[in-house]
């Protein structure tokens, strides 16, 4: 390993970084200034970054961020929220419950942890607040539950992590020390991140009935209605519907996760124009704009982090981080400790997308090693990052949240403190569980 490349590289990189640069210029400028140093052409950045855009698998990401657009002018995240929301009753902090619920529901059609927050917050804050909750409590559960968004199949950043693990092979030693390894696949990541995002669910359940019951919320005075439980659901059963076929339709092994990304455009556009009449030619415009600018980022994060990665990876960079940290220790625990202490970090920092690209080839070697599942392994990861939506200075979360009820991020951010620890207590268990993320999968063949 060239000593000065790996300067550059990272010197480049994280000098851009504290200089305020955006992550795709400080990504690309960084590249360029170590394909310079190895004398190779410009051109070659060309020919590395279009490899990663011409992928089929990546068709999905700007399928499914168009779905999710779609499926809120149509007016079913709305009904899915209702929903949740008749399940609060007079249950010790029912309604901040039914807020994480509805997370849950939005984060099945959306594979993104902002628009759920944006979503079920438009609703669930002001509703929270009416309730008696504290308009920062009441944003701080919803921006926490919101990282449920990329846990809950379908997931942008499964699509994401699925194509930067597929060109990383494990090395003959450790398929000699632990056998052959899972392939990865997008279809297994979306079926093994369902029963984790449960788990990560009940333990911000858990902590949300803790903190409910010492400030006092106590719930509604009226009784749960089961017959207004039942209501919103026929009112809703469309929308119900909708994870119901994208999720069942990969796990049946009917359709790709791209081409199910499909489904679910033309399933949200035949409901909400046919049956709930609420889309039209301007609400279309509107998704497929935001469709467009969010595509485009999110393109150029990966133009430039490919590069970043293939230089990585062609100068056994690595590798030798790999053997570093290997050398450290081999308790399988303290490995995991200082995987999940890292990425609770770099989420603090960096656009999820961004460090999903950027770790990808550095941290899974490690995993192989260790002899972890590539598919164990990308769960974890996004949960972990997925707690870095709920914490500042990025947070992207606490901003939404903060927009829709007006409070600081800083008190916000006080309130999500104790959910980002429930959160990475549910990602320790993850970890050392393994069967947690791999069982259902095996449990329907894959």
């Amino acid at each position: 390993m060239d000593n000065l490349l790996v300067e550059i590289l990272f010197g480049t990189f994280f000098l851009l970084m504290v200089l305020g640069a955006p992550i795709t210029v400080a990504l690309g400028v960084a590249a360029l200034a170590s394909i310079l140093y190895l004398g190779d052409s410009p051109i070659k950045m060309i020919q590395m970054a279009w490899s990663s855009v011409g992928s089929f698998p990546l068709m999905a990401l700007p399928s499914f961020i168009l779905a999710g657009a779609l499926m809120e002018a149509a007016g079913l995240s709305r009904r899915l929220i209702n929903v949740a929301e008749t399940l609060a009753g007079p249950f010790t902090g029912g309604m901040s419950a039914a807020a994480i619920v509805a997370c849950l529901f939005f984060g099945a059609i959306s594979g993104s942890g902002p628009a759920t927050t944006a979503a079920v917050g438009m609703l669930m804050i002001p509703a929270m607040a009416r309730a008696g909750y504290s308009r920062e409590y009441a944003a701080g559960v919803t921006a926490a539950a919101g990282g449920l968004g990329i846990v809950i199949p379908p997931s942008i950043p499964m699509v994401i992590f699925g194509i930067s693990a597929m060109g990383i092979a494990p090395d003959p030693a450790a398929i000699e020390a632990y056998g052959p390894f899972q392939t990865v696949s997008i279809s297994k990541l979306f079926i093994a991140g369902f029963l984790p995002g449960f788990v990560m669910a009940g333990c911000l359940m858990t902590m949300n009935y803790i903190r409910a019951r010492r400030r006092g919320y106590s719930g509604s005075n009226e009784p749960f209605s089961f017959a207004k439980f039942v209501e919103a659901i026929y009112k809703g059963f469309w929308a119900i519907l909708a994870p119901l076929v994208i999720l069942g339709g990969i796990y049946s092994g009917l359709f790709t996760p791209t081409e199910a990304a499909i489904v679910a455009i033309f399933y949200t556009l035949f409901v909400g124009i046919f049956i709930y009449r609420e889309i039209d030619l301007g609400e279309i415009v509107k998704s497929l704009e935001m469709t467009t600018w969010l595509s485009g980022r999110v393109l150029l994060v990966l133009f430039t982090a490919t590069i970043f990665g293939r230089i990585l990876v062609e100068n056994n960079i690595p590798g030798v981080i790999a053997q570093g940290v290997l050398s450290l220790t081999d308790n399988l625990f303290v490995i995991w400790a200082l995987i999940i202490g890292m990425l609770l970090i770099v989420g603090m920092f960096m656009e999820t997308l961004a460090a999903i690209m950027i770790l990808v080839p550095v941290m899974l070697p490690v995993a192989y090693h260790m002899g972890i599942d590539p598919i164990h392994f990308g769960i974890v990861m996004i949960c972990t990052l997925s707690v870095g939506f709920q914490t500042p200075p990025l947070g992207e979360n606490l901003f939404i949240a903060s927009g829709i009820s007006g409070v600081s991020i800083e008190r916000i951010s006080l309130v999500a403190i104790p959910f980002a620890i429930a959160s990475t207590t549910a990602i320790f268990i993850i970890a050392m569980f393994p069967e947690i993320a791999l069982w259902l999968p095996r449990a329907l063949g894959y």
